[in-house]
């Protein structure tokens, strides 16, 4: 299982992180996990946009299911039911903005088997016969943050975009006058679990983060923050589309009766 592992991911992005730093030029390893972070940020985009697109979509119909909650308040399989039927109409699946988490932890542990042991040897071996072979991969960032030791501070920094990221996907409770309704109790039971994440996540961030490596800290840092960007394109675009047709008639003069 574990030579499974490392033929299927620890392997090919060793590879490709020296691959990329036998070319970037000033063989600069933060530059270069930069690079990393972005290309395999860029394989996972359409999942990742489709699970926000679907998370989004899981924001947008919580009035609905509020109103089946309280339609089925005793009846518990028929509201099963209904939910179900809700979301086939609205084509939302509930567990979806799971999946780019699912496929980042493997990578994470990649990365770290990656930095943990090529950052260490003083010459590389065993690269693929078409990648480029650099010798030896100096672990400074910009010549002043050793990236195979674990920093506090890229800790910190990646503990802020956590807790940027986690806001914007941040499920909000229902109005005051709604939240002793039945329908409106699980919301806020939600949303009080998800607000509890949006503090949580960051600090397990800063505390794991500061005993790993600072390549590894690095990738989870930048990738955070092109996470962020995805989630305000995502999030953009439909506000825009609603608000075209409002332009389209701000245009048109006004027929005189």
């Amino acid at each position: 299982m574990i030579q499974l592992f490392n033929t299927i991911l620890a392997e090919p992005l060793y590879n490709l992180l020296a691959g990329i730093f036998a070319v970037v030029p000033g063989h600069d390893l933060g530059v270069t996990i930069i690079i990393l972070t972005i290309i395999i940020k860029a394989v996972l985009w359409p999942l990742s946009a489709k699970a926000m697109k679907s998370q989004r979509a899981l924001q947008e119909v919580q009035p609905q299911l509020k109103e089946l909650k309280e339609k089925f308040k005793d009846d518990k399989e028929g509201l099963a039911k209904a939910m179900m039927e809700l979301y086939s109409k609205e084509k939302v699946s509930p567990f979806s903005s799971c999946l780019p988490l699912l496929l980042q932890l493997p990578i994470f542990f990649a990365l770290y088997r990656v930095m943990r042991d090529g950052l260490r040897q003083a010459e590389i071996n065993d690269l693929y016969s078409w990648v480029p072979n650099p010798g030896h991969i100096d672990p400074m960032f910009f010549g002043a943050i050793d990236l195979a030791s674990p920093n506090i501070f890229l800790a910190v920094l990646a503990g802020l975009a956590q807790f940027w990221q986690a806001r914007m996907m941040s499920a909000k409770q229902p109005p005051k006058s709604l939240r002793k309704k039945t329908g409106a109790k699980d919301e806020s039971m939600l949303s009080t679990m998800n607000k509890q994440m949006v503090y949580f996540m960051p600090i397990m961030t800063v505390v794991i983060g500061a005993t790993l490596p600072g390549g590894l800290i690095l990738y989870w840092l930048f990738n955070n923050l092109l996470t962020v960007g995805q989630q305000y394109i995502s999030f953009r675009k439909p506000k825009e589309a609603k608000n075209e047709p409002e332009k389209k008639d701000e245009g048109k003069p006004e027929t005189a009766i």
